[in-house]
C-alpha cells in the first residue's frame, strides 16, 4: 500500500531549517514511494495561530518544492475530536480531573523530595459522585486525562529501531483542558486515524509521546501507523532552534538568495550515512533518503556547508535556469547566456552576478597604475567583432610588446578594465564589456 504521510506545523512561527527536515523526510518518503504528502496545520491555539504565518508555511514548502498534495487544518475539525473525546468518555478511558496547577506542583515536589517519579496518582479516580459534585460547586471545572493502561508499549521506530516505553511510568496525560481545548494529543491521533496517515515521521521530541499514541489509537480502534523518530537540526554551535528567536528561518535563507535544493539537500542529508552533495532534482534526493541511516546524533546545520553546498550547484546551473533571475538584475537576454557562462565559477549565490553586470555596463572606475602601459596595451585592441579567444589574442600581442608576463601582464589590464584585481575570467567578459569601453577605460576614463 502507498504510504500517506503528514506535516503537521503550528501556524504560530515561521518555518526554520529543522521543521524542513521533518517536511523534506515526509515529501520525499512520498515521492519515493508513490505516496500521498499531507501538510495538516495544527492551529487549535488561536491565541497565536494567525492566517499570516499559515500563508508562510505554504509558501515555504512550495520554494522547497513540496507543496502538499491535500492540506487541512485541526480548526475546522473539532467536531471529530469531540466525537472521539465522547467514545473515550463512555469507556471509561477519559476522566475528570480537577486539581489545579499548584495543587500538581505541590504533590510533584512532595513525591521528588521522597525519591518517587512525578507521576500523576490518580487521585481523580478516587473521588466520589458527591466529592466531584463538591469540587463543581465551588466553581472548579475539570480538565480530562486519559487512562493509560498498565504495561510496555511497543512499537519498531523506522530510524530508532526497537523501542518501548513501560506505561507506569507516564502520568496519565491531560488531553482535554478544564476551557474544553484540546492539546496536542487527542487531536493529532484523530486526525492521523482520519486521513488514513500509514507513517509519522516526525523528531525525536516526540518519542515521549508516542506510547501515550499508540494507546490512543487502540482505544479508538483505529490502526496503528508506523512511526519513525529522526534527529534535531541543531546550529553550528550546537544551540537548538526556535520559530520564535528565528534560527535559520526559512523565509530568510530565501531572502538570503540560497538555491531551494540546496537547503533541501543540506537539510536532508546532513546526520544521515549518505554524504552532503548537490542533487539534480528532488527525485535524486528523495531516492538517497533511507530512515534506518539516520544517525540518532544531532546533525549540526552548518550556513558554510551551505555556501559551498549551494555555490557546486551555482556553479553547474544552465542558463535557462538561471534566466529569470538575471532579467530581474538586469542582464538583457541577448547576453544573458554569454555573461552567465562567464561569471558564475564566480558566484556562490545568483544574485551575486548583479555587480559583475555592472562591471560589464560600466560606469566602471578604472585603476591604472602606469598610463604608458595602458595606452600601449589600447593601441594593440582587435578590432571587433570579439570572441572568447579575444582577451588570449589580445595578451599575446601586448607580451610581445612590452615583455610582461604572468601576473605583471594580466593584473594591470583587469585593473584598468574592471577597476578589481580578482573575478571571473576576462576571457568571457572582454567580448561583452566591447572595444568601445575598453578604450575608454584602458585611458583612465569612467566607463
Amino acid at each position: 500500500m502507498a504510504p500517506v504521510v503528514r506535516f503537521a506545523p503550528s501556524p504560530t512561527g515561521y518555518l526554520h531549517i529543522g521543521n524542513a527536515r521533518t517536511a523534506l523526510f515526509n515529501a520525499l518518503f512520498a515521492l519515493a514511494q508513490g505516496g500521498t504528502f499531507w501538510l495538516r496545520l495544527d492551529d487549535t491555539d488561536a491565541a497565536r495561530s494567525t492566517p499570516e504565518f499559515a500563508a508562510a508555511i505554504a509558501q515555504d514548502l512550495d520554494w522547497l518544492g513540496i507543496p502538499p498534495d491535500r492540506a487541512v487544518r485541526q480548526s475546522d475539525r473539532v467536531a471529530l475530536y469531540d466525537a472521539a473525546a465522547e467514545r473515550l468518555k463512555a469507556a471509561g478511558r477519559l476522566y475528570p480531573a480537577y486539581e489545579t496547577p499548584e495543587e500538581l506542583e505541590r504533590r510533584r515536589r512532595r513525591q521528588l523530595g521522597r525519591g518517587l517519579p512525578p507521576v500523576y496518582d490518580r487521585a481523580a479516580l478516587r473521588l466520589t459522585p458527591e466529592e466531584r459534585a463538591a469540587l463543581e460547586a465551588e466553581g472548579r471545572r475539570p480538565h480530562w486525562r486519559f487512562r493509560l493502561d498498565p504495561g510496555a508499549v511497543e512499537w519498531g521506530d523506522l530510524v530508532r529501531g526497537a523501542c518501548h516505553v513501560e506505561a507506569e511510568s507516564l502520568s496519565d496525560p491531560v488531553l482535554v483542558r478544564a476551557d474544553g481545548s484540546y492539546l496536542y494529543t487527542l487531536p493529532s491521533v484523530v486526525d492521523d486515524a482520519e486521513m488514513g496517515i500509514t507513517h509519522v515521521i516526525r523528531g525525536e521530541d516526540h518519542v515521549t509521546n508516542t506510547a501515550v499514541q499508540i494507546q490512543i489509537f487502540s482505544a479508538l480502534g483505529a490502526p496503528v501507523p508506523e512511526f519513525a523518530h529522526h534527529n534535531l537540526i541543531t546550529t553550528a554551535s550546537g544551540e537548538g532552534l526556535s520559530k520564535r528567536l528565528g534560527h535559520l528561518s526559512l523565509r530568510g535563507l530565501r531572502e538570503a538568495d540560497y538555491e531551494p535544493l540546496a537547503v533541501a539537500a543540506l537539510a536532508t542529508l546532513t546526520g544521515s550515512a549518505e554524504a552532503v552533495r548537490p542533487v539534480a532534482d528532488l527525485g535524486e534526493l528523495a531516492g538517497l533518503l533511507d530512515l534506518a541511516h539516520v544517525s540518532r546524533a544531532p546533525a549540526k546545520f552548518d550556513t558554510h556547508d551551505l555556501d559551498q553546498l549551494n555555490a557546486r550547484l551555482v556553479h553547474a546551473m544552465p542558463y535557462g535556469a538561471a534566466a529569470g533571475r538575471l532579467a530581474e538584475l538586469g542582464v538583457p537576454h541577448e547576453a544573458g547566456e554569454a555573461f552567465w557562462t562567464a561569471v558564475r565559477a564566480n558566484l556562490t549565490r545568483v544574485a551575486e552576478a548583479g555587480p559583475w553586470w555592472g562591471v560589464v555596463q560600466g560606469p566602471v572606475t578604472p585603476v591604472i597604475a602606469d598610463a604608458a602601459f595602458a595606452a600601449r596595451a589600447a593601441a594593440l585592441l582587435p578590432p571587433e567583432p570579439w570572441d572568447a579567444g579575444t582577451w588570449k589574442a589580445w595578451g599575446e600581442a601586448v607580451k610581445a610588446e612590452t615583455g610582461l608576463k604572468g601576473r605583471a601582464l594580466f593584473l594591470p589590464l583587469r585593473l584598468a578594465l574592471t577597476g578589481l584585481d580578482h573575478g571571473p575570467d576576462l576571457a568571457g567578459l572582454l567580448p561583452l564589456i566591447g572595444r568601445a569601453r575598453s578604450l575608454r577605460r584602458l585611458a583612465g576614463e569612467s566607463a
